[in-house]
């Protein structure tokens, strides 16, 4: 399995998380959700990333799920081109690397269209998974550049690669355009659980429905679980009488926070003389940008947590702590955060960015409300409902963690990926333990 940033840096600074700290502790992200349920499938899998500032493949054990990771040094050339591109992830060159002219753009614009082809260091990768003896190679997201050399390492090697659909669902480059339709009809499948992303690959790259699979992304229902509310709230200062709407994850512009904020605003106005509560967990890029709104708006009840928690028991802590789970997120892929509230029996109220109708499929019937995306004034009236009746609340938490148990348990989805993972590379197989 391998992680879509060029460098795993990119991910775990913009987190505050040390490498330390993702080996002893973290288990955020959609990664290690996969990496529990394919165990639980028999199927071994050995994570790969690379870095910068490793100078040799660097091999540790991920404390909380075991398994194997292995950090790759990148190559000398990307390097080079990264001391001078300092944001390849941008999409334009003034973004990249600021302001030039003339000559000195065309060279910086050629450099960041090959970037993120340089950063996968394929002779490293491919003496690492042959000495891990893998049988196939699963990628984080296909449209991205680590994908298609991959899909050239794979027939090389003679293993099928796939990819999930984690969100990534633009090119930032202008080689992927001719080359994306190639490396796409040459891959053996892709994980899509998003059924609007479902379309758009089939329209746009004519991709066989034999080649899809609808498998939603497991969390591990016996650690998300509901605690004792009182044991949250205790902690947080928060009495029993308040209500209480919860927020967590990364704090990026596209994750909605500002929306939820004027709904907040609203919600709170028209049910003056109540305890109300807001509590935002988590931090991130954006997170200044947060603090001068919550500054301006001057909002009754918000309580910020201003770090990323990877903790699970404490995230679950908070979770449980909460009466509500707020998710306004104007774009997603398919995110984990408002499982697991439903896991931990919250009603979601959610703004209907991709992916979320898919979590929320049957609406209320799943334990949730959606609203459009961006609207505060339907995010305020959708968590007011649930304010206002508790009986109610109640019962949509129960739906939601009945949703969340029928579709997103780590058995369920471990045995959907391993029979479309290892349907080929397996056929010859006796050994039940594979790897990926």
């Amino acid at each position: 399995m391998l992680e879509g940033c060029h460098l795993i840096e990119d991910f775990l600074d913009h987190l505050g998380v040390s490498l330390d700290a993702f080996r002893d502790e973290f288990r955020g992200s959609w990664m290690f959700g996969y990496i529990d349920a394919l165990r639980m499938a028999r199927v071994r899998t050995v994570f790969f990333c690379v870095s910068a500032r490793v100078t040799a493949p660097l091999r540790f054990t991920h404390v909380p799920t075991g398994a194997k990771v292995c950090v790759l040094p990148t190559p000398r050339i990307y390097r080079a081109v990264r001391r001078r591109v300092l944001n390849p992830y941008a999409d334009t060159v003034e973004k990249a690397v600021g302001n030039v002219r003339g000559v000195s753009r065309l060279f910086f614009a050629a450099q960041k269209e090959v970037a993120a082809y340089l950063a996968t260091p394929l002779r490293l990768l491919a003496r690492e998974l042959r000495h891990e003896g893998c049988d196939a190679i699963l990628c984080q997201g296909y449209e991205h550049a680590r994908f298609d050399a991959c899909v050239l390492l794979g027939r090389l090697m003679g293993l099928p690669v796939f990819a999930t659909f984690q969100g990534g669902d633009m090119q930032y480059s202008h080689i992927e355009r001719p080359l994306r339709p190639l490396t796409l009809r040459a891959c053996a499948g892709l994980i899509i659980a998003n059924q609007s992303e479902t379309q758009r690959v089939r329209a746009r790259y004519r991709i066989p429905d034999a080649k899809l699979a609808r498998i939603f992304n497991p969390i591990d229902l016996t650690m998300w679980c509901a605690t004792d509310r009182r044991e949250g709230r205790a902690e947080l200062g928060i009495p029993m009488s308040a209500r209480v709407v919860v927020w967590h994850g990364r704090v990026l512009s596209h994750k909605g926070l500002d929306t939820l904020l004027y709904a907040w605003e609203r919600v709170c106005r028209e049910r003056s003389g109540r305890d109300l509560r807001l509590l935002l967990v988590g931090t991130g890029n954006d997170a200044e940008e947060l603090r001068q709104h919550l500054a301006a708006m001057r909002l009754p009840g918000v309580l910020w947590i201003d770090r990323f928690v990877h903790n699970c028991d404490e995230i679950r802590r908070y979770l449980s702590a909460g009466d509500v789970y707020a998710f306004p997120s104007r774009h997603e892929g398919f995110p984990v955060a408002p499982i697991e509230a439903m896991a931990c029996g919250l009603p979601v109220v959610a703004a209907d960015a991709p992916g979320v109708a898919d979590i929320l499929e049957g609406g209320e019937a799943s334990g949730g409300l959606l609203v459009p995306v961006g609207n505060a004034a339907a995010f305020a009236l959708a968590l007011g409902r649930i304010l206002d009746n508790e009986a109610w609340g109640r019962e949509l938490g129960e739906r939601a963690r009945r949703r969340a148990e029928d579709y997103f348990s780590l058995d369920a989805v471990g045995k959907q990926l391993r029979a479309f993972i290892l349907r080929e590379s397996l056929s010859a197989r006796t050994d039940p333990q594979a790897r990926v």
